[in-house]
């Protein structure tokens, strides 16, 4: 009898071959379903994430 393949283990390794981008996104997501952030309220503070980083850009780019 064969085992039906590790759906965990297949995602693990399509994630492990992703760009960090979309790495850190998966965190990201896994992060506030977890903590149950209601949408709005994620929105709202990735916006403040999103204005800082920004401005740490722009700094370093003067």
């Amino acid at each position: 009898m064969t085992q039906a393949p590790d759906n965990s283990t297949t995602a693990e390794t399509a994630l492990g071959d992703a760009s960090d981008e979309i790495k850190l996104a998966v965190d990201l997501i896994y992060l506030l379903e977890s903590h149950e952030i209601e949408p709005d309220v994620a929105l709202a503070a990735l916006e403040i994430v999103r204005q800082d980083l920004q401005r740490k850009l722009s700094k370093n780019n003067s």
